[in-house]
């Protein structure tokens, strides 16, 4: 009986208690208020983050290490369930607060950071306690930073008591929406769906030009839509996609940036873009469908751009097309009728969620399609069958936790943004320092994003930037929802954006080159990515915000511009081009990406030149 008594047994018990809660909150067989299943979600997730996370990663396993954690575990639940008796009084009472209050969310601020500290990073922890030392320190700044300050125990009974703070809409979206994604992802993995994508990308691109990398693109975007986490994409799929690069032919750091390029963006891709995007649809007031709907168009050109990429890569390289060898030889067809459960799950999700249902209701239902329908393909209800169910429920609750963590330190900035005002002031620094212009605004929001972002993962970072940047462009007149996309998108690419390249640096690792110039490589290949943003601005169209005529020209320009820009990058479009003419592709591609009238009718002109010039050369070239 030993064997089943091991730390591991009890925490995959936990994680399973956790993942099963959260299931029958969402479906509605367990009825909680909002306020009971933030505050069990967080005391379940810091439980599991000190349980699985170590106090230092020399520390792991050692007996200091194990009595800080249990001591964490116990304050986490004695402060925890002190809340969870006290918060129908607190409510009532229109907010009267006794000692035991303070003292338990003093405790609660404690063992957040902590496990911010241990489940993202010091950077996250570090900026948290920046935001929160701020009211204390905020009486003896000077100019319009100066504010009169709270003492400490209003601010701890504000973040632990309130709505607005530890427990507010961050912790709620990773309470409802993420875990039940998470679980719905491991799910999809525990019954094959990576195999499934990576054998139906491999046949999508088989014979083409650059196929492995192409299929790295497709497969990485199908797993990263369901990850949420760019640099865990690039381990999952990376594995596999890099070492087929490598072997047709592209040099080590450029397939590993190829797949960090394309694991970062599937948190781009409907229709589940990752966790941050239901905090988006959350925080902006709109129904997630709206938030697909917007991130279609720059979904699609950000992987029509690594396409490009890819496709001028081999041809400057002089790759040919080959055979990728393949696990085995089913044709599409088959692939795709054995791959059906994975097929309907994910029609299931976007067809309820077209049709009026919340997001986790569409993907519960979603998980039962998934596993009814293994059950019907296998013909098969055994242990086996059972363990995949239980185990991808274990899974993809301990998923959450790390997620769970940046979302309380999240609430902890929001919070203390609130209480102070420190948002609006801000908003008002960068307006101030752009002198009123946007697109110097929006250039101070971009660096801003971007540095705000590294080393942290994508759900962190735009927590972070959308109660500290997102305001900034908001008072300056740009609608909410392309705001928050445009700080949304800087954060999803600062896991490409060098010096601190987290995605970049595990392609790397797994690629066997320097992760600098992985990461260097990437950013070169991703720049698309960095004009984007600034066209979500000017051209409503990127976002289909805009009329149908409007919409569809953005369609064009943008698939046309991308081309354009990926051919100055790589330096090749049928050939190599000289140096003039990729200045002549960058400029025109980045005028038609840009969407304004005028510039989108200078980028014509520039690249109808470039086609004359390039025509010319390959013809003279031919004569030759």
């Amino acid at each position: 009986m030993h064997r089943y008594f091991k730390s591991e047994n009890l925490l995959f018990l936990i994680a399973l208690g956790f993942g099963v809660y959260h299931l029958m909150v969402v479906s509605g067989l367990l009825a909680v208020s909002t306020m009971q299943t933030r505050l069990v979600h967080l005391m379940l997730a810091l439980t599991l983050v000190f349980a699985l996370k170590p106090l230092r990663r020399d520390l792991s396993g050692s007996r200091a290490d194990r009595l800080v954690s249990f001591v964490l575990v116990l304050a986490t639940l004695a402060a925890s369930l002190w809340l969870l008796v006290r918060w129908k009084a607190i409510a009532f009472s229109g907010g009267l607060t006794e000692p035991g209050d303070f003292y338990a969310g003093l405790v609660i601020i404690v063992v957040v950071f902590e496990a911010a500290r241990r489940g993202i990073g010091l950077i996250l922890a570090g900026i948290t306690l920046v935001f929160f030392c701020y009211p204390f320190v905020s009486p003896y700044l000077p100019g319009l930073l100066n504010s009169r300050g709270y003492s400490l125990e209003r601010m701890v009974i504000f973040l632990t008591t309130d709505t607005q703070g530890v427990y507010g809409i961050p912790i709620g979206v990773a309470s409802t929406y993420i875990i039940v994604f998470t679980i719905f992802g491991a799910l999809l993995s525990r019954f094959g769906a990576g195999d499934f994508f990576f054998a139906l990308s491999v046949r999508l691109t088989a014979g083409l030009r650059a196929a492995s990398a192409k299929s790295a693109v497709i497969f990485s975007t199908l797993i990263g839509m369901v990850s949420g986490s760019a640099a865990g994409n690039v381990a999952v799929t990376g594995t596999l996609t890099i070492p087929i690069m490598k072997r047709e032919g592209y040099a080590p750091h450029q397939a590993g940036a190829i797949e960090a390029v394309a694991s970062t963006g599937g948190q781009l891709m409907p229709p589940v873009m990752g966790a941050a995007a239901f905090i988006m649809a959350e925080i902006v007031g709109v129904p997630y469908i709206s938030i697909m709907g917007a991130g279609l168009l720059p979904a699609i050109l950000f992987f029509g751009s690594i396409f490009f990429v890819v496709h001028f890569q081999a041809v400057k390289s002089g790759l040919e097309p080959v055979k990728i060898d393949a696990e085995d030889d089913r044709s599409t067809l088959r692939v795709l009728i054995e791959g059906f459960p994975f097929i309907a799950s994910f029609g299931t999700l976007i067809g309820l969620m077209l049709a009026g249902y919340s997001p986790f209701k569409a993907s519960l239902w979603a998980m039962l399609v998934l596993i009814g329908l293994d059950l019907a393909w296998q013909r098969k209800f055994d242990l086996d069958y059972v363990r995949k169910i239980l185990g991808g429920i274990a899974e993809g609750a301990r998923g959450v936790v790390t997620i769970s963590a940046a979302c309380a330190a999240a609430g902890i900035i929001s919070g203390t943004l609130g209480i102070t005002g420190l948002g609006s002031k801000i908003a008002v620094l960068i307006d101030i320092a752009s002198g009123g212009y946007l697109l110097v605004a929006l250039f101070f929001t971009m660096v801003t994003s971007i540095i705000l972002g590294m080393g942290l993962p994508t759900t962190a970072a735009y927590l972070i930037l959308a109660t500290v940047v997102a305001p900034a462009l908001v008072k300056l007149d740009v609608p909410m929802l392309t705001a928050h996309f445009f700080v949304f998108y800087y954060g999803c690419i600062s896991t490409i954006t060098p010096p601190v390249a987290l995605a970049a640096y595990v392609a790397g690792g797994i690629a066997k080159a320097d992760v600098n110039k992985v990461g260097w490589t990437a950013a070169a290949y991703a720049v698309t990515s960095f004009f984007l943003p600034f066209a979500f601005v000017f051209g409503p169209g990127l976002l289909l915000q805009d009329g149908i005529g409007e919409n569809l020209l953005a369609v064009v320009t943008g698939i046309v511009g991308t081309g354009a820009v990926a051919a100055a990058v790589i330096g090749c479009l049928a050939r190599p081009l000289s140096p003039f003419s990729r200045c002549l592709a960058c400029a025109g591609g980045g005028c038609l990406i840009i969407q304004i009238p005028a510039t989108a009718l200078l980028g014509t002109v520039l690249l109808l030149g470039l086609i004359v010039i390039e025509s010319r050369s390959l013809r003279a070239a031919t004569k030759l």
